[in-house]
């Protein structure tokens, strides 16, 4: 975060980070905000599976994920899921069937960037297994598997580790 030197506002090199969440410009009192950014994961349920998706890209490309993604401008949590499921996987859901389970603090690196996400656990029950079309730019692969034989140590992010790990026990 240090590498962005110039202020947008007066155009000096005199950006300063805080280290956390905000940069100043020394020179002219501007602020420039980093706050944290809203992200939805999705279990999609069947009996005692789940399923998954393989990341296609960075970062943790290769790793198992929950499907999901950022929430967009003026885009609620459960609209997020809706978009996301229909985007990466060509399904669609139904709103009023997302059951929100718990929220965690994330950290999400993307081009020497570090965004701190605040990611929002959702399920989703199905009565009966699926195939799935891919959007292969952002997954490789969908993987049913059950519950009890997840290895965590497969998936890529914290916040889902932390999640599932409870999710296992529950």
């Amino acid at each position: 975060m240090n590498h962005l030197k110039f202020c947008p506002k007066c155009g000096h090199e005199s950006l300063l980070w805080d280290g956390e969440k905000k940069w100043s410009c020394s020179n002219c009192d501007y602020s420039l905000f980093h706050n944290v950014a809203g992200a939805v994961a999705v279990i999609i349920k069947h009996k005692n599976g789940i399923l998954l998706t393989r990341r296609n890209q960075d970062p943790k490309k290769g790793k198992l994920d929950l499907a999901g993604g950022f929430v967009d401008p003026k885009e609620s949590a459960e609209e997020t899921c809706v978009r996301e499921l229909r985007e990466e996987m060509q399904i669609e859901v139904d709103i009023s069937k997302l059951k929100y389970l718990a929220s965690l603090p994330n950290i999400y690196e993307y081009k020497d960037i570090v965004y701190n996400t605040l990611d929002l656990f959702y399920e989703y029950e199905v009565a009966n297994k699926f195939e799935v079309q891919l959007e292969l730019s952002e997954i490789s692969e969908t993987i049913w598997i059950k519950i009890s034989d997840l290895n965590l140590e497969e998936i890529a992010f914290d916040s889902q580790k932390a999640f599932l790990k409870n999710y296992i026990n529950s």
